[in-house]
């Protein structure tokens, strides 16, 4: 992951490669498209059973409430754990998928080049599945539940990253007004808990796009203080000790004994050097690295 200078303000690497269609970005694009269109086709005479394979699709992949939703003639739609990923592929319209990937692009495209992809991927499903969450347990608080669909959700994660990463970053509204990131965020956010408590805008998932914004939020402030590498580093050395799920097995080997000569000391490898700077940054923060040991962890995200 990228880092932050002293003075809180984002720290983006002039020397990197920018992508405007880096491999998650682009991969997301693909899936959601092809997605649409086999919900669009679902909808023109095809079937499954006794049902459209549109209505299949939704009954099956969007997501339910816990408690089930009934759709009429006994015909009723269940919660099942898939449902906290598969609903952010797909879409109810044109317009719906149209403005969701327009912004998961303009906005995400920067976010995955400072991130990296494998980090981004990471976080994009993250925010979906809080955001699937909040719209189980908070939503029914304030309105009925119903099944939900769409990448809102995520995209409201991207957005709010974009907004804390880059704060002070122009963005034009509607191609003419210039407002900046935290500003623009900071209204958005305003009105979905707004809609969201009143009940304003019926028919839209305003819990779930704030779940989405929350794990952003917090994801965010984590990565400032390296919590996140410390994890993702973490894991990465507790599993790299097996092939395919299998632990390594032990060979045996001879030792000789060299009289008259001392055995040189084995310098640090690159995991044991990340382990200790992970460590330091445990116990004293990410401010207390030098110079060369941010360098040193940063080159390791890339890598990620």
């Amino acid at each position: 992951m990228s880092y932050y200078n002293n003075t809180g303000n984002y720290y983006r690497p002039q020397w990197k490669r920018f992508s405007f269609f880096p491999p998650v970005i682009k991969n997301l694009l693909l899936i959601n498209t092809v997605v649409f269109l086999i919900q669009m086709i679902g909808n023109s005479g095809f079937t499954v059973g006794n049902m459209s394979l549109g209505f299949w699709l939704q009954k099956t992949f969007a997501l339910h409430p816990i408690g089930g939703f009934n759709y009429g003639q006994g015909v009723v739609g269940y919660f099942y754990p898939w449902q906290l990923i598969t609903y952010m592929f797909m879409h109810g319209g044109f317009t719906h998928i149209l403005f969701n990937m327009f912004a998961l692009w303009m906005f995400g495209m920067e976010v995955e080049n400072e991130w990296g992809s494998r980090n981004f991927l990471i976080f994009y499903l993250a925010c979906g599945i809080g955001a699937a969450l909040a719209n189980l347990f908070i939503a029914p608080l304030w309105t009925l539940p119903r099944p939900t669909i769409g990448a809102s959700g995520g995209v409201y994660g991207v957005l709010v990253a974009f907004g804390m990463m880059f704060p002070n970053r122009l963005i034009f509204l509607y191609f003419l007004f210039p407002i900046k990131a935290k500003y623009f965020v900071a209204a958005f956010i305003a009105l979905e808990m707004y809609s969201g408590v009143t009940g304003t805008m019926d028919g839209v998932a305003h819990f779930a796009h704030l779940g989405g914004a929350a794990v952003a939020f917090f994801w965010v402030l984590a990565d400032r203080k390296g919590r996140i590498d410390v994890m993702l580093r973490k894991f990465q050395s507790r599993t790299s000790g097996t092939i395919r799920g299998k632990p390594r097995k032990a060979v045996d080997a001879a030792f000789y004994d060299l009289p008259g000569t001392a055995a040189p000391e084995e310098p640090e490898t690159e995991q044991e050097v990340i382990d200790r700077i992970l460590d330091k940054i445990a116990e004293h923060g990410y401010e207390a690295l030098t110079d060369e040991e941010k360098r040193i962890l940063f080159d390791a995200s890339k890598n990620l």
